[in-house]
């Protein structure tokens, strides 16, 4: 999505590397240079990072259900769900990802761009508004707030 993923699609979400386990567990980034067939985490990522969601969401639903506790797999499988515009699963994965890692500013931000792209402005300010109360200065969070910012003034000029 432009969820805090870098990658093209993903404009305003976070990495999917930045809202994984702890940080001592994530604090190197994953290479997607080479993406082993045995792998289905990474093989999510790479997919996710082409735009290819229908993929990644199978990819990392086959993490999920083998090692429930993957936090890194539950948002890439929310950010998944997001994109193929089912909003219903996206919220059950991100509210797996906060049962198991606390509403990190990444998650929050991640759920407020979910918003956005569900048109539900408030509720993605909301979001934003919280995950930069974490983590001040967040660039990908505030730049969320000002693509939101355009999209409030557009909202109001087309009433």
């Amino acid at each position: 999505m432009a969820l805090i993923f870098t990658a093209a699609g993903l404009g305003g979400c976070q990495t999917l590397e930045q809202t994984g386990p702890p940080a001592d567990e994530a604090a190197a980034p994953i290479d997607l240079t080479y993406v082993p067939p045995n792998d289905p985490l990474r093989r999510g990522l790479y997919h996710f990072h082409r735009g290819e969601f229908g993929l990644a969401e199978s990819y990392f639903r086959a993490v999920v259900e083998k090692t429930p506790d993957n936090v890194t797999a539950w948002i890439g499988l929310a950010g998944s769900y997001d994109n193929v515009r089912r909003f219903d699963l996206a919220d059950r994965a991100y509210g797996q990802a906060i049962r198991l890692a606390g509403e990190t500013p990444q998650i929050l931000n991640n759920q407020g761009y979910s918003y956005m792209l569900r048109g539900d402005l408030a509720a993605a300010r909301a979001k934003f508004r919280k995950a930069l109360k974490r983590d001040p200065g967040n660039p990908t969070i505030e730049n969320n707030l000002r693509i939101l910012a355009a999209r409030l003034r557009s909202h109001r000029r087309a009433r």
